[in-house]
């Protein structure tokens, strides 16, 4: 776990045998199972890992942030699919058709963007050109607006009937609506276009 310090944040190692989840912590619709319940503990040892700072500063800590936009987009290829399927079993109309065409100029360019990435990545694993964080905040409001465009499109296209009577189709909106706000809207863009400016970033 992370915590404040005197010396900073840090990461410390904690016994699970002195933590117990406070019921009730986690009523959510949206990720109901990943049970995500508060945990309570108090004086308990904890074991510093490295030194304060170590732990979102270390090579390739930014990556990570990548991962978690990839979990989106395959979120929102599964919601994407209800669509699809529909318009592959039955006339759904223009104003369908044109969503989906939408829809998927949106998962392709996401997925071209997250391939790009993780080739990048791969190429320098240990971000000693430091494009990790700048990386990241891109991938991250991207797939973030691609999944909310395609939530919004496939309601659009077929009404309340998949979120009503499709209980796989409701709970991936649900989770993927709650996942979603990981990302820190424009907190992130301000900072995204901190390092723009300041890196003398061109297009």
């Amino acid at each position: 776990m992370t915590a404040t310090a005197p010396d900073g944040d840090r990461l410390f190692a904690v016994s699970t045998r002195d933590l117990w989840p406070i019921p009730d912590t986690w009523p959510a619709t949206g990720m109901a199972a990943s049970d995500t319940l508060d945990v309570r503990f108090a004086d308990i040892p904890a074991e510093p890992l490295g030194v304060p700072g170590s732990y979102t500063s270390r090579p390739g800590f930014a990556h990570g942030g990548g991962g978690v936009a990839a979990c989106w987009y395959g979120g929102a290829r599964a919601v994407a699919g209800t669509l699809r399927a529909a318009a592959a079993g039955r006339d759904v109309g223009p104003h369908a058709l044109a969503h989906l065409g939408a829809v998927d100029i949106a998962l392709h360019t996401a997925k071209t963007v997250l391939d790009a990435a993780a080739t990048e990545i791969d190429a320098d694993p240990q971000d000693r050109e430091d494009g990790g964080r700048l990386r990241v905040l891109r991938i991250r409001a991207l797939i973030e607006a691609v999944s909310t465009e395609v939530m919004q499109r496939v309601g659009r296209a077929l009404g309340a009937d998949p979120l009503c009577r499709d209980e796989m189709h409701s709970r991936r909106v649900a989770d993927l609506t709650v996942y979603l706000r990981q990302h820190h809207a424009e907190r992130n863009l301000a900072e995204l276009g901190t390092l723009v400016a300041s890196r003398g970033v061109t297009w």
